[in-house]
């Protein structure tokens, strides 16, 4: 039975060690007001907690002491309590101090004093104040020992005498450790916050007469259970123990977890603040919001905002400062649920702390000193000949940062103890009545985002790596196409252009991927599960992968354009002159018009620069989205999917990172739509430009040979199935007629068929008679030196050129040499996927039917995807350095225009110089 009650004692006493050691490490405490102490106890304004009065006690009037019940006087006192005892019969009244019996003339009152006769007044002598009769029996300061001497204290650098210290820090440090008189310790606990919390090796300034006065005290315990919290002293330092700084902050989440959404919604952050003068006086409790921490004046709706969970708040304003008296708070979180009614202490880092000198909360978090209580203006300090004078120079808290940081793996939106950041900034008094200073007000949330990180550098790397082998793919396609087997410094450059695109497409499909991820989950999230990265340093890896991105994306693009425009290209004429009936007076036939190439040309030139997508609808439908409908609602640093807000609420900062996942998928979206509108519907319904062009090629009987590599490009048949298309409007319609009844042949390069495109692989020998032909004009537009006298005029030059280049083509494609002869043949799936071709062109050029028309390769239509992508990000990298969606619209218009500009004025050029058609034509 003894050994049961034993077992049973001691697991009673496990639980309650526990229980206080779980209490300790969250440095909770009761929450108690003077209004929740009952007649018996006073409030302790060094504890924050109820006490119980002594024997023969109750509480005093203010409820913050406790005086003795009618008919007792008091007998002793030492500052924090005293001691009652009963007057005697005959001295029954207490005197007006409460401290001596006396015996009165007339009646008692109710307080048990004297009540004098009508016509008399109580004449009593006046008592010293208790410490001084503690310390020199007299009402005169003995021995020095209330004494202060000039305190020098240094702010803005500057050495100031302060009269504020040099009255009151040695007077209260002496009252508090003598007589125990609380509110000088409270006193002595504001001058050292006035200080910066700030204490070196020599003990005489203010946080040195505190620490002395807590190592002095140690026999009277601890308050609340906190081993750093001293009886009758303010607590001001959490401890200097290494790494207990990470320990406060992030070992033991609060207890209660915060929802955005559902019937368990939780977004109010409840702080409470005990408030205290700079005497030490106790004031109040008061709920923290307005403008009791916050300087930046405002309406007190958006001040509230700063108080719901999720939402980034940040106020920064310039004032003029109004000399008040400095007040002092002790911060709390307010964790009450029903009766129980608890509070955290919120940790403080002042960021001006020093020690011997030197800034100590600067740095790593493990080397932090945490500390409490916090003012906002400091304008006592500064006053240097008379606390009725201006203060020569004034301390105010010109930064106030709350932090959440959220417990890493949780689904209950539970969150570690907040931290409240201070910045102080010392202000020399120049100009008292014009005179302002920048102050700002912040709250933040933070989440580890190393897994965050971690998986985008492992998809970074695993897409690095298959954008490498697709890279390498290309390149070798491009040395097939180009007919050389050689690696060399060429190869090199075209393998790091062709990765320069691909690694674009990853960098930018891994941003867009990861702000849309951010937008979505953390607007669309019950609990709080992920918060938002911060600006700056969480967001800089992002902001860094977009600038990649960009960068590498507008390489691939100019690489692209560069390609385009200098593709080699020429215009087959099939027409033959027509016979003997129509000869000229020399006897010759008639001449072939060129009117038709003329007008396939101007056609060609036209469609360079058409995409599958409007770029003004593009423009102004993301603009409309995001500017009118309100879109740019969601890019906000709070937790709300409202697209309208009303406009006296408070707007916090945008997110960089919703910001760009927000515009790109938009703009992403809307291009999509365009295009497959443009392929369903417009092209089938309305125009197919590209089609009609292949339709014109044949109604004009002119073929296309386009050379995007030195051997290999596209081909398009355009031999008329009529035979000639230099005829009149009746014959015209004659020979649409018959082919529409399927009465002619079929207009395929092979017999009975209809395909007329094709990506064809030529072999070398081909390409060096076409390059032979057009040697005489390159050497003409070489140097002069190189330019034979007798090669007659360049436009003659040209037209023969032109004659023998379209001789010559046409008999290759009629089979009509047999040492350039041609297969025609479809790509494996495989090879369509990969874009390169399996089989060599060695003896025999390769016609690889194309259905889809992939000659637009060459044309901006047929590079849709790279420019939509381009047109995102350049759209994205501008909002994010201007922060404006409209000045990024406007800007991406121009480059659109500028870049379209160039297109054409040089696509033109070459044109004209590859066709041999003259420039003045292309209209």
């Amino acid at each position: 039975m003894a050994t049961g009650m034993l077992l049973v004692c001691g697991l009673a006493l496990f639980l309650t060690i526990k229980s206080n050691l779980l209490h300790s490490q969250q440095f909770t405490i009761s929450f108690q007001r003077p209004s929740d102490c009952s007649v018996e106890q006073f409030y302790d304004i060094s504890s924050q907690s109820c006490v119980k009065c002594g024997p023969n006690q109750s509480t005093s009037a203010t409820g913050l002491s406790c005086e003795c019940v009618t008919g007792f006087r008091v007998l002793a006192t030492n500052g924090a309590s005293i001691t009652c005892q009963q007057c005697p019969l005959e001295k029954p009244a207490v005197t007006e101090d409460g401290y001596g019996c006396i015996l009165c003339p007339g009646s008692l009152t109710e307080q048990g004093t004297c009540q004098c006769p009508s016509g008399s007044i109580l004449g009593e002598c006046q008592r010293c104040q208790a410490s001084l009769i503690n310390t020199s029996q007299s009402c005169m300061c003995g021995s020095n020992i209330l004494v202060s001497p000039p305190s020098i204290i240094r702010v803005c650098s500057l050495p100031v005498q302060s009269a504020w210290f040099s009255t009151n820090l040695y007077s209260s440090a002496a009252a508090c450790l003598v007589y125990t008189n609380l509110t000088a310790c409270q006193a002595l606990g504001n001058m050292c916050v006035m200080n910066m919390h700030s204490f070196s090796s020599v003990a005489n300034d203010a946080c040195g007469l505190y620490n002395t006065i807590f190592r002095a005290t140690a026999a009277l315990g601890s308050t609340q259970d906190i081993s750093y919290w001293r009886a009758n002293l303010p607590w001001l330092y959490y401890g200097d123990q290494p790494g207990l700084a990470n320990r406060v902050l992030q070992t033991e989440p609060l207890p209660t977890g915060f929802s955005f959404k559902g019937r368990n919604r939780n977004t109010d952050i409840n702080l409470v603040a005990a408030v205290y003068n700079t005497r030490g006086d106790f004031l109040q409790w008061e709920k923290v919001g307005g403008n009791n921490l916050q300087l930046c004046p405002d309406t007190a709706r958006r001040q509230e905002a700063a108080y719901t969970f999720g939402t980034a708040y940040q106020e920064t304003v310039n004032l003029l400062r109004v000399y008040a008296e400095p007040l002092f708070y002790d911060v709390f979180v307010d964790l009450s649920r029903g009766e129980d009614r608890r509070l955290l202490p919120l940790p403080t880092r002042n960021l001006n702390q020093e020690y011997n000198r030197k800034f100590i909360n600067q740095g790593n978090l493990n080397d932090w000193y945490l500390s409490r209580r916090v003012l906002l203006v400091d304008t006592l300090s500064g006053r240097e000949k008379s606390l009725g004078s201006l203060p020569k120079v004034i301390r105010i808290a010109s930064s106030i940062r709350i932090g959440f940081q959220l417990v890493p793996g949780t689904q209950k939106g539970q969150v570690f103890p907040p931290l409240l950041s201070v910045t102080y900034s010392d202000v020399l008094i120049t100009a008292p009545n014009t005179q302002t200073v920048s102050v700002s007000f912040a709250v933040y949330y933070e989440m580890d985002q190393t897994e965050a990180h971690m998986k985008t550098d492992i998809a970074l790397g695993v897409l690095g790596g298959v954008s490498v082998l697709y890279s390498l793919v290309k390149t070798a396609s491009w040395k097939r196409r180009i007919g050389s087997p050689l690696i060399d410094i060429e190869t090199v450059l075209k393998f790091l252009l062709f990765y320069a695109g691909d690694l674009a497409n990853v960098f930018f499909f891994i941003t867009v991927g990861t702000g849309l991820y951010w937008l979505i989950f953390y607007k669309a999230q019950h609990f709080v599960s992920v918060l938002l990265p911060l600006p700056g340093l969480q967001e800089e890896r992002f902001i860094a992968y977009v600038g990649c991105a960009f960068a590498l994306k507008t390489v691939q693009f100019l690489h692209k354009l560069i390609q385009q425009l200098s593709v080699d290209i020429f215009f087959i004429d099939w027409e033959r002159p027509r016979g003997k009936a129509n000869k000229t007076i020399q006897g010759t036939p008639s001449p072939v018009s060129i009117w038709r190439t003329y007008f396939v040309a101007n056609e060609w030139n036209e469609i360079q620069t058409i995409r599958k997508i409007s770029p003004t609808f593009q423009i102004m439908a993301v603009l409309f989205l995001l500017e009118v409908v309100g879109f740019s609602s969601l890019a906000l640093r709070d937790p709300w999917s409202d697209l309208q807000r009303p406009p006296q609420s408070y707007a916090p900062p945008y997110s960089l990172t919703l910001r760009y996942g927000l515009a790109a998928t938009l703009w992403l979206c809307i291009g999509l739509l365009q295009i497959i509108f443009f392929t369903a519907f417009h092209e089938r319904f309305v125009e197919d430009k590209i089609c009609q062009f292949v339709d014109l090629c044949s109604i004009s009987n002119i073929s296309v040979l386009l050379l995007s590599h030195r051997c290999f490009g596209y081909y398009i048949h355009g031999r008329s199935v009529h035979g000639h298309a230099d005829t009149n409007m009746e014959e015209m319609n004659i020979n649409l007629k018959r082919e529409a009844e399927s009465l002619c042949g079929q207009r395929g390069l092979l017999p009975n068929t209809d395909t007329q495109t094709f990506q064809i692989s030529i072999t070398s020998r081909l390409r060096l008679q076409y390059d032979r032909i057009l040697e005489p004009l390159s050497r003409r537009n070489g140097p002069s030196r190189l330019v034979d006298a007798a090669s007659g005029h360049p436009f003659d030059q040209s037209t023969k050129a032109y004659h023998t280049m379209n001789r010559f083509l046409g008999s290759v494609i009629d089979h009509a040499h047999r040492d350039m002869e041609y297969v025609v043949r479809d790509k494996l799936f495989f090879e369509r996927v990969i874009g390169m071709e399996f089989l060599e062109p060695m003896d025999k050029s390769i016609f690889y039917n194309d259905e889809s028309h992939s000659f637009s390769d060459v044309l901006f239509y047929g590079n849709e995807a790279t420019l939509l992508i381009f047109d995102t990000l350049f759209f994205c990298v501008v909002d994010l350095g201007a922060q404006s969606f409209i000045l990024a619209g406007v800007l991406t218009y121009v480059q659109q225009m500028i870049f379209r500009l160039i297109r054409n004025g040089i696509g033109r050029r070459n044109l004209a110089n590859k066709t041999l058609v003259d420039q003045r034509f292309l209209i």
